[in-house]
């Protein structure tokens, strides 16, 4: 008896010994790190007490692997795979060490693994940020040969995942965004079943207006806002990746992320080391929104730039002048925008051009001179302009491409991609062109860009950073090794980001990419929000920003007012609908204001006033998602609250027009239960008040009970009704 319990106790002492937990506030990452082992992944989820951490492995809870190598190991997917320098396929990776440090805002884990018969080690490392109860992880590889003049002892990388989750199986829902040009951020959600679901992105220069890096599983059966355990997770890396889940005859759901190896196999060579993209792990019983609320707090902290400061409150003249770019249209746009409250003016493409005058989207990119004819006073005299009128300047740029014709294009044909032996692939406009970014002098040529652009203008404020085409030809002019191009490519770009960011740190720069391509966290940390949509119909927004915000906070979101009928969908909704949407994001106008009536001018200039009294709540506070447009109830609704629950504001669009139609009451979320709000509607136009106008409701009753909205606005301009209605109200705490 005392042979059986000593056993038991030196069983459970090894198990322990071996294990090692990675925590946050409110989860616990599990792994099992036992010497001459693969390292796997016990637990990931809630977290956990030590006497219950000391038991996990007791509870059913299969460790699976965390990284697991190609060739020596049945059927489970991979996540690394070489070719040896010898040939072979195979890798085997056995745990040699572990090390645990800290860092301001948590603690790093780093499991260090070899392969006994080849000089590989792959250090797989797991960060995790307390607060926001993420954990990141990243592998970094590393060919330990060293190399002859007759033995180079180069290894290819065939597979380089950055991380690999097992999911037990159950009753597990995806949840993942897709889309396409003007339709981006569209929610699909699907229950996982038996064999592979794969999503990945091929663009090269944009990679998120098609499939996006993110996805969120529910635990529990079909996802729901506000309840349930979620799982979400996001590639931190701007180019081409792909995401699998992979469902066999055992008990896991195996879900692994990375950058996809499709034609881009990685030659390392002895003594280099290759670091992947990180993946950002989060874990939130309290559903999917709040997965959200995680990503949105840990995005704003350490990924966006300078995600603690407010956005301001811009016009862009895209949708007003289109090409149309001269100094009065300038002056009076500026006017205009500053009257309405505004705080700053955007330009936008067709400003420059001297040889090749920028008149559409067919030449002079990366001629970044002002077109005389159409400014003849300079970029200094837009700058001085804006000033007169109280407000900062801003201006467009597409730096990373080309057009053939252009004076760029004259001088080095050679920064282009283009495969040897193989004639130019164009995009838009039919001259478009991407450039080099592996090639230093491209890298350089782009600082220089926004270098001489500041140098000109001191005081330029914000900068819209355009992506217009995908890599179509697949060919570098200066790499020799073609299969590292996208790799390189965006080796270049973080090079030419950091320089930018080092030498100008303050400067407010937009990532626009045809609208949506660059919402993903790998670019975001050089910039401070992104374009949403080329597609600026409130209606269509409603369920873009929706999906959008799953992993994406309301302060990167580029949200804007545009005229009626709308320039992409010709859709006419009422200026207030426009407002309600845009005044969830970081709010703006995309529109010519002369057009605009006197009564529409007054309504914008009041919902800008309650936007900058509402901005601190919807850029920094808490998201809670009510209900769904994709449940096809009729409307939507969902909610932004504050950090210490003193306000909130809530957002209600009706989605559906029909005769005798019935909505449910809205419920509210995220609220102090004690608390007594009084309610304040914003950007009201109708003609008599709500019934519930400056009345006062507990926390409990708003999040139990609800409130009744009325489905239709009766407003006092006539003119301005349209099928649409919308409500935004203001809780807050008395």
């Amino acid at each position: 008896m005392k042979k059986s319990i000593v056993l038991l106790f030196l069983a459970v002492w090894q198990f322990a010994s071996a294990q090692t937990a990675l925590n946050t506030s409110k989860t616990t990452l599990v792994l099992d790190t036992q010497n001459g082992r693969e390292v796997g992944i016990t637990y990931y989820g809630a977290r956990l007490g030590s006497a219950d951490l000391e038991q996990i492995r007791f509870a059913g809870n299969r460790t699976e692997g965390a990284y697991p190598a190609f060739g020596l190991k049945g059927t489970t997917e991979c996540a690394i795979a070489v070719t040896q320098a010898d040939g072979s396929l195979t890798l085997k990776l056995n745990v040699t060490g572990v090390e645990r440090s800290g860092w301001e805002g948590g603690e790093i884990i780093t499991v260090t693994s070899a392969d006994p018969d080849y000089p590989v080690v792959v250090k797989n490392v797991y960060k995790s940020f307390y607060d926001q109860d993420m954990i990141e992880t990243w592998a970094e590889i590393t060919n330990t040969a060293k190399a002859s003049r007759k033995s180079p002892q180069t290894i290819v990388l065939r597979r380089y995942d950055s991380g690999c989750l097992p999911i037990h199986v159950g009753d597990v829902w995806m949840c993942s965004l897709y889309g396409s040009w003007a339709n981006e951020g569209g929610l699909t959600t699907e229950p996982l079943t038996r064999g592979f679901k794969v999503i990945k992105n091929t663009d090269g220069t944009r990679n998120s207006h098609t499939s996006h890096g993110e996805v969120m599983f529910s635990l529990d059966g079909k996802p729901q806002e506000n309840s349930g355990r979620v799982i979400g997770a996001a590639l931190e890396w701007g180019s081409n990746y792909e995401l699998r889940v992979q469902t066999n005859d055992s008990d896991y759901h195996h879900f692994l992320a990375g950058v996809c190896p499709e034609n881009a196999e990685y030659y390392l060579e002895a003594g280099e080391t290759f670091k992947t993209p990180a993946l950002a792990y989060t874990f939130s019983n309290e559903g999917l929104s709040g997965a959200s609320r995680n990503f949105h707090r840990w995005g704003r902290k350490y990924r966006l730039a300078h995600g603690d400061v407010e956005r301001k409150i811009l016009l862009n003249s895209w949708e007003g002048v289109y090409f149309d770019i001269n100094e009065p249209g300038m002056d009076q746009m500026m006017g205009d925008i500053a009257s309405m409250g505004g705080e700053l003016f955007v330009m936008d493409d067709g400003w420059f051009g001297e040889k090749y005058p920028r008149l559409t989207d067919n030449c002079a990119l990366g001629d970044w001179k002002v077109d005389k004819n159409k400014l003849p006073n300079g970029l200094g005299w837009l700058v001085k302009t804006a000033d007169k009128h109280g407000i900062k300047f801003g201006i467009w740029i597409e730096p990373e491409m080309t057009n053939n014709p252009s004076e760029l294009y004259d001088a080095h044909p050679d920064w282009v991609l283009r495969a040897p032996k193989r004639d130019n692939v164009y995009g838009r406009g039919g001259t478009q062109l991407v450039l080099d970014l592996s090639n230093p002098a491209v890298q350089d040529y782009i600082f220089n860009i926004v270098d001489g652009l500041k140098k000109e203008i001191p005081d330029l404020d914000y900068i819209k950073w355009d992506s217009n085409m995908n890599v179509s030809a697949y060919g570098s002019q200066y790499l020799k090794r073609q299969s590292h191009l996208l790799i390189e490519y965006w080796r270049g770009f973080e090079k030419v980001c950091d320089r930018i960011r080092a030498a100008y740190p303050d400067l407010t720069i937009q990532a626009c990419a045809s609208g949506g391509g660059r919402a993903n966290w790998g670019v975001l940390p050089w910039f401070d929000e992104f374009w949403v949509s080329d597609n600026t119909d409130a209606l269509q927004r409603v369920y873009m920003q929706w999906g959008t915000s799953y992993f994406f906070p309301a302060i990167a979101m580029a949200s804007h007012i545009s005229a009626t009928p709308n320039h992409t969908v010709h859709r006419t909704t009422s200026i207030k609908y426009r407002i309600d949407v845009a005044m969830s994001g970081r709010l703006g106008m995309e529109i010519q204001p002369k057009n605009m009536t006197d009564n529409e001018k007054e309504v914008c200039r009041n919902a800008i006033a309650e936007y900058k009294r509402i901005r601190p709540i919807v850029q920094f506070g808490d998201i809670y998602r009510l209900v769904s447009p994709y449940d096809d109830k009729g409307f939507a609704s969902m909610m932004h609250v504050a950090a210490d629950k003193s306000a909130a504001v809530f957002y209600w669009w009706k989605l559906k027009n029909f005769q005798d139609e019935h909505f449910s009451l809205a419920k509210f979320a995220g609220l102090d239960p004690d608390k007594m709000y009084k309610i304040t509607e914003l950007d009201r136009v109708d003609v008599r008040p709500l019934f519930f106008e400056g009345k006062s409701f507990s926390g409990k009753y708003l999040m139990e009970n609800g409130l009744s909205i009325p489905m239709t606005n009766n407003m006092k301009y006539p003119e301005m009704n349209s099928d649409w209605s919308s409500r935004v109200l203001l809780l807050e705490a008395l």
